[in-house]
């Protein structure tokens, strides 16, 4: 057992999950490549492995590692309710269409964030967004509004984080997301991807406590600032409408 935020965790456990977090926007991946990710030595992630491989957590093909079939049973089992994912995956095919542009949701996990969904834009030329994606919650339109929307606690938190690189002003970034509280939305150009540009707002619950960030991203030759702009009150309808429906499941 140990000790983390006030809570008992067994460290196995935390070990085996670190294993299956590995697989997040992975298909398969080597021995090797598993015990670099999680910074254990190879024998104790064996271990581990066989232990989830005869539970149905993972499969073995030669020497490479993947999701087993436990894994989907485990998923078939969210209902709409539970998955905001799927519940929400019809709005955000309407905005696809409305906008012809790539549309994501992501959460916030700790200083990160993490694509849930996301329906990719119709275009030969398109931003492409894998689902399970572990993003850093320093640059780009969606985690400015994970980070702007939260409570003000965890905004100071997390710029103060030892992650937080130092080229990124901390002060600078805190004024901008409060421009993105006043705005309703965040834009960002070319923040973490050449090329790339991206709005988002945020999705609130019924206690108006941040749920989710929705993002519509595509290439600058098309995103510009103003057609950006142009695209956000059309988000915040989508996301209006997402939390109605979300509202109505609980």
């Amino acid at each position: 057992m140990e000790e983390r935020g006030g809570k008992q965790t067994v460290r196995a456990v935390e070990r085996a999950l670190d294993i299956l977090m590995c697989f997040a926007g992975e298909k398969d991946l080597s021995l090797t490549e598993i015990a670099a990710r999680i910074e254990l030595n190879k024998s104790t992630v064996h271990r581990l492995l066989a232990t989830l491989e005869e539970r149905g957590f993972i499969l073995r093909n030669n020497d490479k590692f993947r999701l087993g079939y436990s894994i989907w049973e485990l998923a078939a089992n969210l209902t709409e309710l539970d998955d905001p994912a799927q519940l929400l995956l019809p709005e955000m095919e309407r905005l696809r269409e409305q906008l012809g542009e790539t549309v994501s949701l992501y959460v916030r996990d700790g200083n990160n964030r993490i694509r849930i969904q996301a329906v990719q834009s119709k275009q030969a030329i398109r931003r492409v967004a894998t689902v399970g994606a572990r993003l850093p919650l320093y640059v780009g339109a969606s985690s400015k509004v994970l980070l702007a929307f939260a409570e003000s606690a965890e905004r100071e938190a997390a710029v103060q984080e030892s992650t937080w690189p130092d080229s990124i002003d901390r002060d600078s970034y805190l004024h901008q997301l409060e421009e993105v509280r006043q705005m309703g939305y965040a834009l960002s150009i070319e923040e973490r991807e050449p090329g790339a540009a991206a709005v988002s707002v945020p999705i609130f619950d019924r206690n108006h406590k941040l749920t989710a960030a929705l993002s519509v991203s595509g290439p600058v030759s098309r995103m510009s600032v103003e057609t950006m702009r142009e695209y956000a009150p059309q988000l915040m309808e989508a996301a209006q409408r997402m939390q109605t429906m979300m509202r109505a499941m609980t």
